[in-house]
């Protein structure tokens, strides 16, 4: 079974929908449904993993509180090992509100918390030794682990013989590009979205975006554009884009983290890149259809099933 080490942001989301509004004062409304998921784009793509068959471990920072124990139930229950994971004295456990709209939008309220206090001396390095993908999720939100320690992480993955992808959170900040290049080089699979791109490039153009980072060093690029689908460059110069499935879109909480594991797991399972990014944009386009950053995705069976029998959307070029 497929080894994958998931590095980076652990978040405990509370998920409420549909909220058109939130009242005043100290008043109340009734909405349909409110869960607790383990998220972001590192415990998020854990368990999706996890879900579709792969070997799971997580490394990050929880705090030493009630919401970390209760993010470790959550991914215990999946399968996720969360033996590494750090548990921080005097700061809470990363958190989210999500007041999920009608339309599936999903504005946040955020406490950063342990996540930056995460950095490189929280990775235990006997993690790589057996590792066949390592996955880090979240750069741009753990401030102590963005930039070096991140590079030392991807050194370690690479010389153990792993294949390397990385996922971000796009939060605008200065010398975006300056901290996130030096990785590119250790990298055989950079996967942002096309919003996050744009912050870190300052370009418009999906084909130019990829370019920048191929140019840096990355071996693929991939950058997911939500109902506009995928698209994938390569230093060899392939190109494929890839549709997003037609579902009713309830919430688009974690569909980028689905992305990536179902594009990991394909690679995983030695299909094409073509087919793994297919699986991956069934995965996003499944976790689209339910609320929270788990919901939709059952089991690798299921999923390849969704695929043969599931409409796509036009790709929007």
């Amino acid at each position: 079974m497929t080894e994958v080490v998931s590095i980076g942001i652990h978040i405990l989301d509370v998920l409420g929908r549909d909220v058109s509004e939130i009242p005043p004062g100290q008043g109340i409304s009734l909405i349909d449904e409110i869960r607790i998921t383990a998220a972001g784009t590192s415990a998020g793509t854990s368990v999706d993993l996890a879900k579709l068959g792969c070997n799971v471990t997580a490394v990050g920072a929880i705090g030493n509180d009630e919401m970390g124990s209760i993010l470790i139930g959550i991914l215990n229950r999946y399968g996720v090992n969360t033996k590494y994971l750090a548990r921080k004295d005097g700061v809470q456990t990363s958190a989210t509100i999500l007041p999920i709209r009608p339309n599936g939008e999903r504005p946040a309220l955020h406490v950063m918390g342990s996540n930056a206090e995460f950095s490189f001396a929280d990775v235990p390095h006997e993690v790589f030794a057996k590792a066949d993908f390592v996955h880090i999720g979240g750069f741009y939100l753990m401030p102590k682990f963005d930039g070096p320690d991140t590079l030392k992480s991807l050194k370690l993955a690479k010389v153990s013989g792993a294949v390397t992808t990385m996922d971000i959170l796009g939060v605008k900040q200065d010398n975006m590009a300056e901290k996130i290049l030096p990785c590119m080089p250790y990298l055989d699979y950079f996967m942002p979205n096309l919003e996050e791109a744009g912050m870190i490039t300052g370009l418009v153009d999906p084909d130019q975006m990829c370019k920048y980072f191929l140019d840096a060093g990355a071996k693929n690029v991939v950058l997911k554009m939500g109902e506009r689908g995928s698209l994938i460059l390569s230093a060899s110069g392939e190109r494929i884009r890839i549709p997003a499935f037609k579902v009713k879109v309830v919430d688009t909480t974690g569909c980028g983290d689905a992305w990536s594991a179902g594009f990991i797991t394909g690679l995983s399972l030695n299909m094409s890149i073509q087919q793994a990014a297919q699986l991956g944009s069934a995965c996003g386009s499944l976790v689209a259809s339910g609320l929270g950053s788990d919901a939709g995705i059952i089991d690798l069976k299921s999923t390849l099933a969704f695929i043969k029998t599931t409409s796509t959307l036009p790709l929007g070029d």
